[in-house]
């Protein structure tokens, strides 16, 4: 075949898969816009990452065609009260939160997805932090961040994606934009289904999924049956301090994924990335990260359990001594007759000498070493409330946090420090579960 003929025939073929008459493998799927949430491995969570596929049909998504394209829309906001005990321990009113819009559209055996993220973090939480114990990793107005969690960025996602199905089990993708997440990592916190109802972060995020809100991200990747695996390049430079505007930079870092889907219920994923002057506190390391995790969930009569298990290791590149921070996540949350949730986390993280200098200039000249692993066990529940417009669920709930202090720190933070939270938890109502279950069955 010649290399006129070659282009007239690859032209005619996209015609006729555009016009949507060509072979089943052209065909639209059953319910538009369904290509953009799940493939043949799972429900597609955060960035490119991959949830067990019966997640979506508890996904609270809300789904709605305007003409040719669907629209996804999900948001999650909590308004918290969060009190501390012990020397290190404050009191704060706060929101976290975060709206996620998404336009799809389907063209044969083409994908096209726009998707944005934003978050009001940088208004709802002032000074540039909200109260964690034992959390570190950033800096505010110039100074390390010790025992507070940074707001997100208004711009968390500004990213598109593009998938061509190659069969009705295999695809190959290209995901990127000026923000977005690369594949490293397990689908990070704010999205797993394991964590829906936790509003604090993890104390591993530095070791775990802090990468998924990333600059100048470009992705590529294919999937087949119950496998996906996935490169990336990225800017490595976590955001800077200002939360309002879009971060630029060259991307410098390379990351990969690969994951697996046991069945419907049950998914993987192990990553390694090499990411460059990754934090401000120590801006000529490099990290190479490592990250493993285990994903479930399944439905029962009225509710559905979600559960994760994740490893996450940072290990300082040449030059800078082999210091290797560790961290490890268990966290399951369960939703019964409809209205209650109960969830846990429990977390096993090392952390460094910052925590015993504090938020002081000093801190600069303190090396990172390890000092020890603090554990933090936390328990909540929440309750769906008969209140507010049917759209919107009102969910008012608690959550306590006990600490294990390893004999390092008790001298700052003494023997049994504690967190505890009450809060309203926001979030829509959606209508793609019903449509997914029912997919499923079929």
């Amino acid at each position: 075949m010649t290399r006129n003929n070659l282009c007239f025939f690859s032209l005619g073929f996209i015609i006729i898969c555009l016009s949507g008459n060509a072979d089943p493998l052209c065909a639209q799927t059953a319910m538009p816009g369904m290509a953009a949430m799940e493939n043949s491995v799972g429900f597609l969570s955060s960035g490119t990452s991959v949830e067990p596929k019966t997640t979506s049909e508890s996904a609270p998504v809300f789904h709605t065609s305007l003409g040719n394209w669907t629209l996804m829309f999900h948001a999650n906001g909590f308004v918290l009260d969060a009190q501390q005990t012990g020397p290190r321990g404050t009191d704060k009113l706060f929101s976290v939160n975060w709206l996620m819009p998404m336009l799809s559209r389907d063209f044969g055996r083409h994908t096209l997805t726009f998707r944005t993220m934003f978050s009001l973090e940088p208004a709802t939480v002032t000074d540039r932090r909200y109260p964690e114990l034992f959390q570190s990793g950033e800096t505010a107005y110039g100074l390390p961040l010790v025992d507070g969690q940074h707001p997100h960025d208004l711009f968390m996602e500004i990213a598109g994606r593009y998938d061509f199905r190659l069969s009705e089990r295999a695809r190959l993708f290209v995901y990127g934009g000026p923000i977005g997440e690369p594949a490293l990592g397990p689908t990070a916190y704010p999205h797993r289904a394991s964590a829906s109802e936790n509003p604090v972060a993890v104390l591993g995020h530095h070791q775990e999924d802090s990468t998924h809100v990333s600059d100048s991200v470009i992705t590529v990747g294919v999937s087949q049956g119950p496998l996906q695996l996935e490169a990336s390049t990225f800017h490595g430079r976590e955001p800077g301090e200002n939360r309002w505007n879009i971060d630029t930079g060259k991307p410098d870092s390379f990351s990969s994924r690969l994951t697996v889907s046991m069945g419907t219920t049950l998914a993987g994923q192990f990553s390694i990335g090499r990411i460059n002057n990754r934090e401000a506190l120590e801006p000529s390391l490099d990290t190479l990260r490592t990250t493993a995790s285990v994903h479930h969930n399944v439905r029962f009569s009225r509710g559905h359990v979600s559960s994760s298990l994740i490893w996450g290791r940072n290990k300082d590149l040449p030059g800078r001594g082999a210091r290797i921070f560790n961290s490890y996540t268990a966290e399951s949350t369960v939703n019964f007759r409809d209205r209650n949730w109960a969830w846990t986390r429990i977390e096993n993280v090392d952390r460094d000498r910052t925590l015993l200098v504090g938020e002081i200039p000093a801190a600069f000249e303190v090396e990172e070493d390890p000092i020890g692993r603090v554990q933090a066990y936390t328990f909540g529940y929440e309750r769906d409330l008969p209140i507010g417009p049917s759209f919107l669920n009102v969910g008012l709930g608690f959550q306590a946090t006990a600490y294990g202090v390893p004999p390092q720190l008790k001298s700052a933070y003494g023997g049994h420090p504690a967190a505890f939270s009450v809060f309203l938890h926001l979030r829509p109502n959606g209508n793609v579960g019903p449509h997914m279950r029912m997919m499923h069955q079929h």
